[in-house]
């Protein structure tokens, strides 16, 4: 954040297409939201202007924040993205205005300002054991940028309004690459057997979305609710894939995992994928260790579970709008093996590296954060990208999980 302080923090125009990137959220925050029991709106006025000029990477940042904010502190009800446009004084600039609305428990009026500081943490979130981390002034030093301010309107115990405008300018279609479209999976293709698919869960939101997604397009799906029952399932039903829950009473996902592929025969032993809570665990090395084939963060998109499916099973799919088309996952990046990554992975460097990163995350000192990581040893090259993709998009709460092994910051 030291680096958007001092000014050095580059503002990159580009023409692109807002609705595509409002959809691509939309995809990529819609099942966090359902596990949630949530509603996720996107209302968009009939005004919208699709085409625009500015930095997208900015706008993508600052609305995954919000959005992101609102889901985690909303327990019931919906959280909805109002999006429309207006003209302004001069022809070629065009105002964007966005409002984040959730049913959340809400910020009393005094501690707003406390939002706006790196880790602030509200009455609220210490009663749900949350904070903002560095989202919030961030995405405030991003939309300020941006020619505009995010205003805060709350009332506890009814929820929160988080509202900013932006100045674009109107961009020519021609200007914009064709993007890529994502086509939906409807149904298995034919001409495969059938696919024997175990749901390990202990919430029940959060399974019913994964037994539903999968249910839907023709796998056949069971479900359990701890690990104990995943055993017994294994032996009894014999899944293909199993979606294993890392935390869940009776017997958690790594007992149960390491049971079954200790008591089934490998020829028989079905593939077992990981599901855990946060986008970076320390247990990760772990959870390979014990006989876990692979690992998916939660939230998930739907388009990840059926492309981990693919490259496992060899599936096969039926596309929305391509009745024909059943591809499988062949690039070299989706049949790279899952890389562990743990706090160990830091004792290569010197202690004193170690509390220098420290420091210079807690201070938001990107310059010095990125010449850290320099540092590294070409041989953790690894993870060294992965650091430097956290510090290149201002996910210093990651990097701050990494060194201190607490994936809940």
């Amino acid at each position: 954040m030291s680096k958007i302080e001092g000014g050095r923090i580059t503002f990159n125009q580009i023409s692109f297409d807002l609705y595509y990137l409002l959809r691509n959220l939309h995809e990529m925050l819609g099942l966090r939201s359902k596990t949630k029991g949530l509603k996720l709106e996107f209302q968009v006025h009939h005004n919208f202007v699709p085409y625009v000029k500015t930095d997208e990477n900015k706008l993508r940042q600052v609305l995954i924040n919000l959005l992101g904010n609102a889901i985690k502190f909303t327990e019931s009800g919906r959280v909805t993205l109002r999006v429309q446009s207006q003209n302004y004084e001069t022809p070629d600039l065009t105002v964007l205005s966005f409002e984040v609305e959730d049913t959340g428990l809400g910020i009393a009026p005094d501690e707003i300002d406390m939002l706006f500081k790196p880790f602030g943490q509200t009455e609220t979130g210490h009663k749900s054991n949350e904070g903002t981390g560095l989202g919030l002034p961030i995405s405030q030093k991003f939309v300020q940028m941006m020619g505009g301010e995010i205003e805060i309107i709350s009332e506890v115990g009814k929820g929160t309004i988080v509202r900013f405008t932006i100045f674009v300018q109107a961009a020519d279609p021609q200007e914009i690459p064709a993007q890529p479209i994502q086509k939906r999976v409807i149904a298995l293709a034919d001409g495969q057997p059938s696919y024997r698919i175990l749901v390990v869960e202990d919430a029940q939101e959060n399974r019913q979305v994964l037994v539903c997604l999968l249910s839907k397009v023709g796998f056949e799906v069971q479900a359990a609710e701890n690990g104990l029952e995943a055993i017994k399932m294994c032996a009894q039903w014999q899944p293909d894939l199993v979606w294993m829950d890392m935390r869940m009473p009776v017997m958690d996902g790594l007992e149960a995992t390491k049971q079954i592929k200790a008591t089934i025969p490998p020829d028989r032993a079905p593939i077992i994928i990981a599901l855990t809570a946060h986008a970076f665990e320390e247990e990760r090395s772990q959870i390979l260790a014990m006989g876990c084939d692979d690992f998916v963060s939660k939230p998930f998109r739907e388009a990840v579970i059926f492309d981990k499916m693919a490259q496992y099973l060899g599936v096969r799919y039926l596309y929305e709008g391509s009745p024909v088309e059943d591809v499988s996952l062949t690039s070299d990046l989706q049949n790279q093996p899952a890389v562990p990554l743990d706090r160990d992975s830091l004792q290569v460097m010197p202690t004193t590296w170690i509390e220098q990163l420290h420091q210079a995350v807690l201070c938001t000192n990107e310059p010095e954060i990125l010449a850290l990581i320099a540092e590294i040893p070409e041989y953790h090259g690894a993870w060294a990208d992965l650091l430097k993709g956290w510090a290149d998009n201002f996910e210093f709460d990651r990097i701050l999980a990494f060194i201190t092994g607490n994936p809940d910051l």
